[in-house]
């Protein structure tokens, strides 16, 4: 328990460094942040290639092996790696010797950052078979939101040019793997046996293969379907652009927080329903938990809906910040709606239908990368970009509930929701249409604080939310001593 407590600590903790170095720091170079964004995409794209499903073979066959074989398989992962890794970087010095693209020599940073993470997922996925995943955590959601900013203030103050400050941010993810092979290493003895032979005798080489290679096409599929803008945008608009609408997508993503660890929380309730066949209580943790994190996101999202504009106002780059305003209102949005419709991606997953997943990410892809380019030549810009990855992520949120109502007959949606989504519609319009003072922060703080005192009260009165009645009585009770 102490691992997962830690472990939330540290993701809070980088997205606090995170928020704070998108609102001060970034946009005082917004095509700066659009090369780190660049960077960061290509190397996101390489890495699940260079793994090629071996971290998350690694976690299917470790069960079924003794000791001995599990060092095997460990060995085997890394060698995997380490030979997908050179297999890629003869496919990129062939692309570099052929391709004109002006881009070309950010592949030189991306390559070792993406050889970095290939191997340090290798190590997680080890370490979370010992029980320790607190330490690579601190490691991997910490220092490179530390590395970023330091270079951009390298870069701010004229300490170093971009390109030395990207060595920065190479370093960054280049200790990542050096203190999580240390960490590792200290705690796990595998030995340098490199005969695999024996390994396939225990597990079918042909099984190995082919879960690797669905695996690969899960990971790949969705970076290609969740991160595609950070290549299309400088690609097809500007490497500034990119810069914009990457803030716009770090302070929108914080809406999920939430959500990411309830359903971390909850997914072996989910595993465990759908193992029993336990539909009925699977329908009841459904509703109840769409309500919550519908009622969290709501929250949140009127928040950032009525008050980002004067909060920006109070910031010294107001007039860079302000572009932004729209992607994390759209995106925030998307993230809103992917909440509201609670677990299903989980209860996909946890199922014998798990490979419609894998069929969901396929078409979002080619429906996100389409309506990219469409809404770019259309001359949207990247608040078109944003629309894509609404509109995409949306039709993908309800392919997944219609899927799983035809499966299962469950939604999660029932009239407590209905009022909910009334409540927060009817006070958010009433708030945005009280009348401004001549003080951004006098707006910012009076009209979040009467949205989160509107909503709450309602919530609570009409008893939408078990949790949240849950919640405040006891408050309630502790204030007044009982």
């Amino acid at each position: 328990m102490k691992q997962v407590v830690w472990f939330a600590i540290f993701n809070y903790m980088g997205t606090a460094i995170g928020i704070v170095s998108s609102l001060l720091i970034y946009p005082k170079d917004l095509e700066f942040q659009g090369i780190a964004r660049y960077i960061d995409g290509i190397s996101g794209l390489l890495y699940p290639i260079m793994v090629f499903g071996a971290s998350q073979s690694l976690i299917k066959f470790y069960p079924a092996l003794n000791e001995r074989m599990q060092k095997q398989l460990f060995n085997y992962s890394l060698v995997s790696v380490g030979v997908v890794s050179l297999i890629v970087l003869a496919g990129l010095g062939i692309y570099i010797n052929f391709a004109g693209d002006e881009y070309n020599q950010y592949l030189y940073y991306a390559y070792p950052i993406a050889v970095s993470l290939a191997f340090v997922e290798v190590f997680k996925k080890q370490l979370q078979d010992l029980q320790k995943i607190a330490v690579p955590t601190l490691f991997e959601k910490i220092l490179p939101k530390i590395a970023l900013p330091v270079a951009f203030l390298l870069v701010i103050y004229n300490i170093a040019d971009r390109n030395s400050a990207l060595w920065v941010m190479l370093a960054g993810y280049l200790l990542i793997l050096l203190l999580t092979t240390f960490y590792l290493f200290s705690h796990y003895k595998p030995g340098f046996n490199y005969r695999f032979k024996t390994l396939f005798g225990e597990i079918s080489r042909k099984e190995y293969f082919r879960y690797s290679m669905y695996s690969l096409a899960g990971s790949l599929g969705s970076v290609l379907a969740f991160r595609i803008d950070n290549i299309i945008i400088p690609n097809m608009i500007s490497l500034s652009a990119n810069g914009v609408f990457g803030i716009g997508a770090i302070l929108a993503s914080t809406l999920q927080i939430p959500a990411v660890g309830m359903f971390a929380l909850y997914s072996p309730v989910i595993s465990n329903h759908l193992r029993n066949g336990n539909f009925k209580d699977l329908e009841i943790k459904y509703k109840e938990i769409a309500r919550l994190l519908f009622f969290i996101g709501a929250i949140l999202y009127s928040c950032i809906f009525l008050g980002v504009e004067d909060l920006f106002h109070l910031m010294p780059d107001y007039n860079k910040l302000k572009d932004t305003i729209p992607i994390i209102e759209i995106l925030g949005f998307s993230v809103l709606i992917n909440m509201a419709t609670g677990f299903n991606g989980e209860i996909i997953t946890y199922s014998k239908y798990f490979r419609f997943n894998l069929i969901a990410v396929l078409i979002l892809i080619v429906l996100n990368v389409s309506l990219n380019i469409w809404f770019i030549n259309a001359g949207y810009g990247i608040v078109g970009v944003a629309y894509a990855s609404f509109i995409a992520m949306t039709l993908f949120n309800i392919s997944k509930l219609l899927f799983i109502y035809k499966k299962f007959r469950l939604l999660p949606f029932d009239k407590s929701f209905a009022k909910m989504g009334l409540v927060f519609l009817i006070s958010g319009l009433v708030v945005y249409f009280l009348p401004d003072t001549e003080s951004h922060l006098i707006n910012l703080v009076y009209k979040t604080g009467l949205s989160l005192i509107i909503n709450c009260i309602a919530i609570y009165k009409l008893r939408l939310v078990y949790q949240v009645n849950i919640w405040a009585d006891k408050a309630l009770g502790y204030m007044s001593g009982k």
